[in-house]
C-alpha cells in the first residue's frame, strides 16, 4: 500500500510504501503533552518505507531526555510528522498526518491506567458537525 500524507502548513510532505501492522491510541502523559490531546494516535510498522516529498530539512526529531520517547514535527507548524525508531526498524506514523485514508481500525488503547481524569465517555458528550454556535441552514 502506499500512504500520502503531509504537515498542516503544506510544506512537508511525505509518502509511506507499505502495510502497518499496528494502530495504538497512547494515553501516556508523554503523548498527551506531545499532541495537547487526550491521546497520541500512531501506525507502527517494521516493513514500510518512508520517503520525503518535500521539506525534509523543516523536520525536526525530539528525544526526549534519550528515553525513546521521540517526536518528529515541522518547525513551521509543529505538526507531528513520522519518525524512525528502535535503531531505524521501526517507523511510527501519526495517523493524523495522513492525507490517505488510513486503512486499519486502532488495535486498542495502551497506558490506560494514565489516562487524562477529564478521558472518559468520551462517545457519550453532544457532537456537532461544525462549531456549536453556527447557525444550520
Amino acid at each position: 500500500m502506499k500512504h500520502a500524507g503531509s504537515c498542516l502548513c503544506g510544506k512537508v510532505t511525505f509518502a509511506v510504501e507499505g502495510d502497518f501492522e499496528r494502530f495504538y491510541l497512547c494515553h501516556c502523559e508523554r503523548c498527551r503533552k506531545d499532541t495537547g490531546s487526550a491521546h497520541a494516535a500512531n501506525l507502527f510498522s517494521s516493513t514500510a518505507r518512508l520517503t520525503w516529498l518535500s521539506g525534509e530539512e523543516l523536520v525536526r526529531t525530539f528525544d526526549f531526555n534519550n528515553t525513546g520517547h521521540i517526536k518528529s514535527f515541522c518547525v513551521l507548524c509543529g505538526s507531528a510528522l513520522p519518525n524512525i525508531q528502535m535503531d531505524g526498524t521501526l517507523l511510527v506514523v501519526p495517523a493524523g498526518s495522513l492525507d490517505s485514508d488510513v486503512p486499519n481500525r486502532p488495535d486498542g488503547h495502551i497506558f490506560t491506567a494514565r489516562r487524562a481524569n477529564w478521558d472518559a465517555g468520551l462517545e457519550n458528550i453532544v457532537g456537532f458537525d461544525g462549531l456549536p454556535d453556527e447557525d444550520v441552514k
